[in-house]
C-alpha cells in the first residue's frame, strides 16, 4: 500500500523550489519595548484501513497507522526553544497554564487588566476592535495588552481578504480593503496575489499582530459553498502551491500562520448556526483536502484550525475539532508538531456534542493546544479544566505538553524575552 506521504509526491516537488527559496525565518519580535522586554493524485488507497472508503465507518483510529505509513520523524518545529520552555513552565500554576491555552476575545474595558487576570495566551481581535484607531492607538493597546502578564499575550486576528477582513477595513489603517484572494487570481494570477498577501503580512507586523488566522486551505469550487468565497478556488495541487508561499510571506514577516479549517470544509454548511455532517469517504480527504494542509505544514505553518464540522469518516460521533482521532491524524499522519487550536468555541454547532463535559474540558481531551473563547467564558474554562485535572479526567501531562508547545512557539517569536 502506497503511504499518504507518497501519494502527494507531486504536490512535493511542485513547492520544493517555493520551499528552497523562501526560507521560514521570523525576523524579529515586538519592537515594542513594553512586550518585548516582558517578555492532484490518482491513487485512491486508503492511508490506514479500506474501512475508511465506507460511509458506515464510525471513525479512523487513532492507532490504526502501521510504522510504514507514518511520516518520516522530524524535530518539533519550535524544538530549539524547548528546552527554555521547560523552565518557564515549571515555575507556572495550573491556573497560569490554563490560561496560556486560551484565545480569547478582547472585553471592552481594562482589557489588559484581564489578560493579567487570567493570564491569557492571546486575544483575538475583531472589526470592533480597531474602530476609530490609528495605528499608533493600535500598537499601544496591543502593547499595553501583551506585556501586561509575565508570559506575554498572542494578538490575533482573521485577515483573510474579501469577507473577513478586520483591519484592512479600517480606513485609519489600511489604504483600501484586501480583496479575497480568489478575486486577486482571478485579476492576475498568482502572481498578484502573492503581492497582497505580501503587503497584508507587512501591514499586520507593522500593528504588532503576531498571527493571521489564514490561509484558508479549503477546497470549494462550487459557487453555492458556504465556503466558496474565501478558499482560492484552485485544485489541491495548486492550492497547496499557494498554500505554502503565503505560509512563507507571512512568517518571513514575523506573522504566524494558521492553516484552516482542518480536515477541510468541502461543501459543508456554516457551523456558527448549527453542525454540518461531513459524509465523505477517507480517500476523498487524502486525495484532496488533506493536500494543501499537508504543504502548509511542510513549509513551516505554525498553527493549525480545526473545524466544528462532523466528519463521519474520521469521528461520527463529535465534531473535528472535539475529536481525538482527527487530532490523532493531524500529528502522526500529517506530522505537524505546532500550536493545534480549535475554532471559535462559542459556535452553536458545539454545544450538543460535549457530553458530562464543557467545551473546553473536551476540547482539551481532544488534543487541542489552544482554544478560541469569548471573554465571558474565560473564568468558566479554567475552572472547569482545573477541576477536570484534579478529578484524573485530564492529565496534567497533556496540559504541560500544550503549554511547552505554547511557549516554546512565543520564545521563538520572541514574545517572551529570552534573556
Amino acid at each position: 500500500m502506497k503511504t499518504y506521504k507518497k501519494r502527494i509526491t507531486s504536490v512535493l516537488l511542485l513547492t520544493a523550489v517555493l520551499l528552497s527559496c523562501c526560507a521560514c525565518s521570523p525576523d524579529s519580535g515586538r519592537q515594542s519595548s513594553n512586550a518585548g522586554s516582558s517578555a492532484g493524485t490518482t491513487d485512491s488507497s486508503s492511508v490506514s484501513s479500506e474501512n475508511h472508503d465506507s460511509n458506515t465507518d464510525s471513525s479512523v483510529s487513532a492507532g490504526s497507522s502501521t510504522d510504514e505509513n507514518l511520516p518520516e520523524e522530524k524535530e518539533p518545529i519550535f524544538s530549539d526553544y524547548y528546552a527554555q520552555a521547560y523552565y518557564i513552565l515549571e515555575k507556572m500554576s495550573l491556573e497560569e497554564k490554563i490560561g496560556q491555552m486560551l484565545f480569547s476575545s478582547m472585553p471592552s474595558e481594562d482589557p489588559a487588566g484581564f489578560a493579567k487576570q487570567y493570564h491569557l495566551g492571546g486575544y483575538v481581535l475583531f472589526g470592533s476592535d480597531f474602530e476609530r484607531k490609528t495605528p499608533d492607538d493600535v500598537i499601544s493597546f496591543i502593547d499595553d495588552c501583551a506585556g501586561a502578564d509575565d508570559i506575554p499575550l498572542a494578538i490575533a486576528v482573521d485577515e483573510e481578504g474579501g469577507t473577513v477582513v478586520r483591519v484592512s477595513s479600517k480606513e485609519l489603517l489600511s489604504d483600501y480593503e484586501f480583496k479575497s484572494p480568489r478575486e486577486y487570481y482571478e485579476e492576475g494570477g498568482l502572481e498578484l496575489v502573492y503581492e497582497h498577501e505580501e503587503k497584508k503580512a507587512q501591514l499586520l507586523s507593522s500593528l504588532h499582530i503576531d498571527v493571521n488566522f489564514a490561509p484558508v486551505c479549503d477546497i470549494s469550487v462550487d459557487p453555492d459553498d458556504f465556503m466558496y468565497d474565501r478558499s482560492i478556488g484552485l485544485s489541491p495541487v495548486d492550492t497547496a502551491v499557494y498554500v505554502a508561499r503565503v505560509t512563507q510571506i507571512y512568517q518571513k514577516n514575523n506573522v504566524s500562520a494558521t492553516l484552516k479549517h482542518f480536515p477541510g470544509y468541502g461543501n459543508n454548511e456554516d457551523t456558527h448556526t448549527g453542525i454540518a455532517f461531513d459524509e465523505r469517504l477517507y480517500s476523498s480527504f487524502e486525495n484532496s483536502d488533506f493536500i494543501p494542509f499537508q504543504s502548509g505544514i511542510d513549509a513551516g505553518a505554525e498553527l493549525v484550525m480545526v473545524s466544528h464540522n462532523i466528519v463521519t469518516c474520521m469521528d461520527s460521533t463529535c465534531p473535528a475539532s472535539l475529536s481525538e482521532n482527527v487530532h490523532a491524524i493531524i500529528r502522526s499522519e500529517l506530522g505537524f508538531s505546532g500550536i493545534i487550536i480549535t475554532d471559535d468555541l462559542e459556535m452553536d454547532a458545539i454545544t450538543d456534542y460535549t457530553g458530562d463535559y464543557t467545551p473546553f474540558v473536551a476540547a482539551v481531551r481532544a488534543g487541542n493546544d489552544m482554544m478560541i473563547i469569548g471573554c465571558y467564558q474565560a473564568e468558566e474554562a479554567i475552572q472547569s479544566i482545573s477541576q477536570a485535572v484534579e478529578n484524573g479526567i485530564i492529565d496534567i501531562e497533556q496540559i504541560d505538553d500544550a503549554v511547552q508547545r505554547i511557549l516554546a512557539w512565543k520564545l521563538s517569536k520572541k514574545m517572551i524575552s529570552q534573556d
